[in-house]
């Protein structure tokens, strides 16, 4: 076992219309508005950009991300990250009864230096540490939904 390596699966039970999720999702720049782990999101063209992440820990994550996925029929996103993470991460979007659920799947290495130096002794600090990015960025879901600032 690589103790570098990271498998996240998230399911967000929301509310809300499977359309409606997948448009806020597929907007990617605007997560820093609602989603406070994401400091910032920049485009740098037409299918790559920028974003640095921060949680609880202190330290902060950078990455390039690349679509390599977007197909609003399936409601699938996907992207090709590099830098302090290098891996994809996949949003499967899908009604379920009135409402939806999000999948989020990731899978990654770790490239940032003082990650990989603590490994071993980081590994269960890092794994909470996403479990609450996730949970912010559901509340933020939902609160951006619920306000009615969906809309692009």
């Amino acid at each position: 076992m690589s103790w570098n390596r990271y498998r996240f699966r998230s399911v967000w039970e929301l509310p809300e219309a499977p359309e409606r999720v997948y448009a806020v999702l597929e907007r990617a720049e605007e997560y820093p508005e609602w989603w406070p782990q994401v400091r910032s999101v920049a485009r740098v063209d037409e299918s790559s950009g920028t974003a640095r992440f921060r949680s609880l820990l202190p330290y902060e994550l950078e990455i390039g991300a690349r679509m390599t996925r977007r197909d609003p029929e399936a409601r699938v996103l996907e992207i090709r990250m590099s830098g302090d993470l290098e891996g994809f991460a996949r949003w499967t979007v899908r009604a379920r009864g009135s409402g939806t659920s999000a999948l989020y799947e990731q899978e990654v290495v770790v490239r940032k230096p003082l990650m990989r130096l603590l490994a071993l002794p980081g590994r269960p600090f890092f794994l909470i540490n996403h479990a609450l990015m996730m949970r912010g960025g559901r509340r933020g879901l939902l609160l951006r939904l619920r306000s009615g600032l969906d809309e692009p």
